[in-house]
């Protein structure tokens, strides 16, 4: 197992390009499931949630052949229809192939996803959607047992925007017999890449980007003829200008789509970043003090979930008090005690967190608990005096495409080990990167 090393204070400045999206690019992957035949896909993240979706497709019966810019899916043949615990208790995405297995296939076995370390997101609206459809599902030794003598169009109406559940019953309808309406559907840029990848396979979707979308179901979906390219992350994009905010400099963030950083560049603004955008570029700059903000996490279009962690981190050296409210999970605070090990001071009282800033952080060493903790603490290490260890920094691999080396060519002095490298080492490698 590895950590990251981060000696801070120093200012970032230069480009970082941004990777594909991989919120965007598991469900499409899945997708692929719908239309048999041979895929191609291109600006995949080189990921570790990237390779797990690829490993249960292939088993599945459908192989691939991953390169960034050009990854091959051959969907010709489902030979299996089930994804295994060991799967998806690695990546709760996995539970996506639901609704194409049901709607090609007419049968899956998918493993109950269960909770995570921030807070249990149940699949409910997954299988009222499907059954909705005409599916049928059985709960047994922890599966979901799911039949369907053909699907057939219906009206939904979700209790919720889950993004996960509307992409399952989106990927489902298009097979169906009929028309199917989602009332209440997730607003998602991903989401709206899933449709337009799924209307290049022959659906006929409406309202993509809206809570109502229309599906009016086809006999068949066929592979694109040429291949299809993933948005840009939006998350990545918004960590890299948290970088550039929390540590100070200029960092221009390329290849990306400032359309979907609506939320985190008004709140980066109101902190007291420059924001320069220019076509698929976006601009960061800091050289003064940071002021405190407020952070409400929504549904799109409001302020995402997975950057609330991101933008704590900033946060804590803003001069005055900022307050965070998280309404979208109930246990998303949990990066908040590592930040206390570092200076911080942060009251998190249920859903919302009062942070009241200290002039500098320190670096210490601490413990990443998911995905988007892991890079607050990254961010928190450039800008902390002394060095910050980031220990259990698998998690960072399931969204982040070398972030130490992206990091590194903005100037920042950080560096990954094993976890067992002795101080020595640790202030060596360092030295390297000065």
């Amino acid at each position: 197992m590895d950590k990251i090393v981060v000696a801070g204070g120093r200012p970032l400045n230069g480009e970082i390009q941004t990777s594909g999206a991989k919120n965007a690019a598991l469900p499409i992957l899945v997708a692929t499931l719908l239309a048999p035949g041979e895929h191609r896909i291109t600006n995949l993240p080189n990921l570790v949630d990237i390779s797990s979706t690829l490993s249960l497709l292939g088993r599945i019966g459908c192989p691939s052949l991953f390169q960034a810019e050009s990854t091959r899916v051959d969907t010709t043949r489902i030979a299996f229809s089930e994804a295994p615990y060991d799967v998806v208790r690695k990546m709760r995405a996995s539970v996506l192939v639901l609704g194409p297995l049901l709607a090609r296939h007419g049968a899956c076995k998918v493993s109950l996803p269960g909770g995570c370390a921030i807070g249990v997101r149940p699949i409910d609206q997954h299988l009222k959607g499907l059954e909705a459809l005409g599916a049928r599902f059985e709960l047994s030794g922890g599966y979901i047992n799911g039949r369907a003598d053909g699907l057939r169009g219906a009206e939904i109406n979700l209790d919720m925007p889950t993004v996960t559940g509307t992409e399952n019953i989106l990927m489902a309808a298009t097979l169906a017999e009929g028309t199917s309406v989602i009332h209440n559907a997730a607003r998602e840029p991903e989401i709206v890449d899933l449709a337009n990848f799924l209307i290049s396979l022959g659906a006929r979707i409406e309202g993509a980007g809206t809570s109502t979308l229309t599906i009016h179901g086809v006999p068949r979906l066929s592979p694109a003829s040429r291949p299809y390219r993933v948005l840009p992350d939006r998350i990545e994009a918004g960590t890299y200008l948290c970088a550039a905010a929390i540590a100070g400099g200029n960092v221009t963030v390329t290849r990306c789509e400032p359309s979907t950083l609506t939320a985190v560049i008004d709140k980066l603004r109101e902190a007291g970043c420059e924001i320069t955008v220019d076509d698929d570029r976006v601009t960061c700059a800091r050289t003064g003090e940071l002021r405190p903000f407020h952070v409400d996490t929504q549904p799109h279009p409001g302020f995402p979930t997975d950057m609330q962690a991101q933008l704590m981190a900033v946060a804590c050296i803003a001069n005055g008090t900022s307050t965070f409210r998280e309404n979208i999970f109930e246990n998303r605070y949990m990066h908040a005690a590592e930040l206390l090990r570092m200076g911080a001071r942060i009251d998190v009282q249920g859903r919302v967190a009062t942070v009241r800033g200290v002039p500098s952080l320190t670096g210490a060493s601490v413990m990443a608990s998911d995905l988007r903790a892991s890079a607050a603490l990254v961010l928190s290490g450039l800008a902390a005096q002394g060095v910050t260890q980031v220990l259990r920094i698998y998690h960072l691999d399931r969204g982040y495409e070398d972030m130490t080396a992206r990091l590194r060519g903005v100037g920042a002095s950080i560096a990954r080990l094993a976890d067992d490298a002795d101080e020595q080492a640790v202030q060596a490698s360092l030295r390297e990167t000065r």
